[in-house]
């Protein structure tokens, strides 16, 4: 007696419908043969037989792919779609990340004592500037006139 395959499970096994094609597939190889082989005869004689081959097979590639291709059930169009949503068109995941306040209050701390030593270089800079090393001298034993 012959023995035949049954897989277990029945919702994969697809209808195939001419040449043990399923019906996506003849859809798709047709596409390409109706984009491939007119691309091909039509731009021989101008671009040389190498290039006219390169062309047709670069325009035929995308048809294939999509009619063999098929990723946990999905053909290729809707895994093409998830991908693109969720890596573009989605916001990308966001951590949950907390405000430390204590780190908070060193970092204002260490920016406040930052600016108080600028604020003092400063006021150091401009006395050095300013003063005269006679100045307190001649204030000292100067008397203020006074008017009557």
């Amino acid at each position: 007696m012959p023995y035949v395959n049954v897989p277990k499970d029945l919702s994969k096994v697809k209808t195939k419908v001419a040449l043990n094609l399923t019906k996506r597939q003849l859809i798709c190889f047709s596409a390409a043969g109706a984009v491939g082989i007119p691309t091909y005869l039509l731009t021989r004689p101008s671009l040389g037989n190498d290039v006219s081959m390169l062309l047709m097979i670069g325009l035929m590639l995308p048809l294939f792919v999509a009619a063999m291709y098929e990723k946990d059930g999905q053909p290729f169009e809707k895994v093409v779609h998830h991908f693109i949503r969720s890596q573009f068109l989605w916001p990308g995941p966001r951590p949950y990340r907390t405000e430390n306040i204590y780190s908070a209050l060193d970092r204002q701390g260490r920016l406040a004592k930052e600016a108080k030593q600028i604020v003092s270089q400063k006021q150091k800079y401009k006395t050095r500037r300013t003063k005269r090393p006679d100045s307190e001298k001649h204030r000292a034993f100067s008397v203020p006139s006074r008017k009557p």
